[in-house]
């Protein structure tokens, strides 16, 4: 073989593995073109580690925020109400990784809007419940309405996940991490019959438990659950979906080295995303064959400060012109705050904060929030 023949192949090998790998290795420094469109007003505070900020899509305005101690207020017409939404601190371990998780609103459902939540038990381990919304009161919950739909025993304290969210086609969505410790010591995450390490799709319209879709990738095979819709994740810490063509894209929290985003298109269930036997696109246990794995499509480097992903959203709102089909995300650690665009399929930096990200929201029409860990909620706004 000649050596412009090795020189060739060498070339194409390292683009297909770079067209794998995504956009990948050092953190994205470079300014946002678009950046100076783009600023945070603060909304509210006082919360006590919030993690999330959400809505229930009634047409109402207000916006939900989950406190991970385990109380979700209600925001209504710019004012924090002193009621609880639900105060179920009696029931959530609370510290750490653990606590109240996930907040999701049954959609189309209007008489007898169904509220899920998931959270960590006084065990510790994961339970994704159903409560009813008081009908003489919209802005509370009868707590003594819980219907357990499902639960996880986790090894350890830490990679929960418990994200939740319904998906375009109704199905609740609702991510679990790889149960923990370090190096997933167990191999949860790449083996089909645990739930862990997992992001679950099911469905729980008119059933006090969970279906299972006949079109979820695993139905019918031996040794895997069924519920599974993607795995090989470590800790799917905050997801969501874009509203213009329903991709699924994915903060997966890494391990030492590197920090990803996934992107999952609509027919893509089953994917492999590849923990532990990457993290992001480095090999971590061994050298093990790409094939039949699916890459992020950024990562960036634990260094300067970064320490854990937080996934957001793609901005389809109209609020804030700068952003539209911007991917924004976060690290926690850092507060930098980036996006990545379609143009160059690159991320850029949006800007620097001095904020603990723990999530990113929407309200109903679509506009961006960042929740900040010391307590605050802040709007994305034009500059």
């Amino acid at each position: 073989m000649s050596d412009a023949v090795r020189s060739a192949i060498l070339v194409v090998f390292l683009f297909l593995s770079l067209l794998l790998s995504g956009c990948h290795g050092d953190m994205p420094r470079e300014d946002d073109p678009q950046a100076e469109g783009v600023a945070l007003e603060e909304v509210a505070s006082g919360f006590e580690r919030p993690i999330l900020v959400t809505h229930a899509g009634d047409g109402s305005g207000r916006l939900f925020i989950v406190e991970q101690v385990g109380v979700i207020r209600v925001i209504k017409e710019g004012v924090v109400q002193e009621r609880p939404f639900l105060d179920i601190r009696d029931q959530v371990s609370s510290g750490g990784e653990r606590g109240l998780l996930g907040l999701a609103f049954q959609p189309e459902v209007v008489d007898e809007r169904a509220v899920f939540v998931s959270y960590t038990d006084r065990e510790g381990d994961s339970v994704l419940a159903r409560f009813e919304v008081d009908p003489d009161d919209r802005d509370r919950l009868i707590t003594d309405s819980q219907t357990i739909i499902l639960t996880q025993a986790q090894p350890y304290s830490n990679h929960n996940g418990g994200h939740i969210v319904f998906g375009p086609d109704g199905m609740l969505y609702y991510g679990l991490g790889d149960g923990g410790s370090g190096g997933d010591p167990k191999g949860n995450a790449q083996d089909l019959s645990t739930l862990l390490g997992s992001i679950l799709r099911i469905a729980v319209v008119g059933t006090d438990g969970y279906g299972v879709p006949g079109d979820n990738p695993f139905v019918g095979q031996d040794d895997a659950r069924p519920e599974i819709w993607l795995y090989g994740l470590r800790n799917p810490w905050r997801f969501s979906f874009d509203d213009a063509n329903g991709a699924l894209w994915i903060g997966d929290v890494g391990q030492g080295a590197v920090e990803e985003i996934d992107r999952i298109g609509p027919d893509n269930g089953g994917a492999n995303l590849g923990w532990d036997r990457f993290e992001g696109n480095r090999h971590f246990e061994g050298r093990n064959a790409r094939a039949g794995l699916t890459f992020p499509v950024v990562t960036y480097d634990r260094v300067d400060g970064n320490c854990a992903v937080t996934g957001g959203y793609v901005y389809r709102g109209s609020d804030v012109p700068a952003l539209e089909g911007a991917y924004v995300f976060a690290d926690y650690c850092s507060g930098r705050v980036w996006t990545w665009r379609e143009e160059g399929r690159r991320a850029f930096l949006l800007m620097d904060t001095d904020h603990q990200v723990s999530s990113f929201g929407t309200d109903e029409a679509g506009e961006l929030y960042l929740v900040d860990h010391g307590g605050s909620i802040h709007r994305f706004v034009a500059a």
